[in-house]
């Protein structure tokens, strides 16, 4: 039974993971690390039992550690968190949006310990970002995948974890963190990549910008999202991502090819199987 969540990082995710926690489960300690402490004032004004830039503070005696920092801070943090408790029992998880570099940065450092760490993505973001853009309705009906290198080890933690993030809203799945990251390279990372190529393509002439209807803005959306945290997310994911890149190279040779050839047929023909698939969401 979790008494008290400790979520580290003060971000959209992060924040908005803190606020449903707090809303679904109303007897639990809910409590938040912010590197800058002008975030845990924010946190504090939400209600949150205590927020603070005092790490040791924060993680004492917390049950389920929730690691909501960008990925590649992960491993540093998991060494001060064991410093403080490595004698202790207690389950780590995180929200990051790559799973396989994760896994092998953390788990090395639990062996002998009592800790284990089972990975979460819940799939809920925005293109704002930070704690004043947090909230927890953000969560409501996103997909939510848990990764384990052993899922008969990891039993009783991804059922605790199940429950957890189905209470706030959640839809779970479950996959090894290299399916994880080849899955969400394709349905995540690859539309960014895309929507990017979008914006550089349909706005380089930016004075036709103000022209853009509803197409352009829905298609670019995710462009507008912090250039540092998906650089950092689409090459920590590179092998997975660049397989999507390829195949939408081959899918635009088609297409280009179609026009070249006026093939009213092979476009109607296309436009109507991607119509179907875009369906399937």
């Amino acid at each position: 039974m979790i008494k008290r969540v400790a979520i580290l990082g003060g971000g959209l995710l992060g924040g908005s993971v803190a606020i449903s926690t707090k809303e679904h489960f109303p007897d639990v300690e809910v409590v938040l690390w912010a590197r800058k402490e002008q975030v845990a004032a924010e946190a504090r004004e939400m209600g949150l039992d205590l927020a603070s830039s005092d790490f040791a503070e924060v993680v004492k005696g917390a049950d389920l550690v929730i690691l909501a920092t960008p990925v590649g801070t992960m491993s540093k943090l998991v060494k001060e968190l064991l410093e403080l408790r490595c004698e202790e029992e207690f389950l780590i998880t995180d929200v990051g949006s790559v799973k396989r570099f994760p896994h092998e940065e953390i788990e090395p450092l639990l062996e002998g310990t009592h800790v284990k760490y089972v990975g979460s993505h819940p799939m809920a973001g925005s293109e704002k970002k930070g704690f004043s853009a947090a909230y927890g309705e953000l969560l409501d009906g996103a997909a939510c995948i848990l990764t384990s290198s052993n899922m008969l080890a990891d039993a009783a933690e991804l059922e605790l974890l199940e429950f957890y993030w189905t209470s706030l809203g959640c839809r779970v799945r479950k996959l090894s963190p290299e399916d994880h990251d080849y899955a969400v390279a394709r349905i995540s990372h690859f539309p960014h990549a895309m929507a990017s190529m979008v914006a550089m393509v349909g706005l380089s002439f930016e004075d036709i910008g103000e022209l853009a209807g509803g197409g352009l803005r829905d298609t670019t959306r995710v462009a507008a999202g912090d250039p540092e945290l998906w650089a950092e997310i689409m090459l920590e994911n590179r092998d997975a991502l660049q397989r999507s890149v390829a195949e939408s190279i081959s899918e635009l040779n088609t297409f280009q090819a179609m026009l070249e050839g006026n093939d009213e047929d092979g476009v109607l023909k296309y436009l109507m199987e991607a119509k179907r698939r875009r369906d399937l969401i």
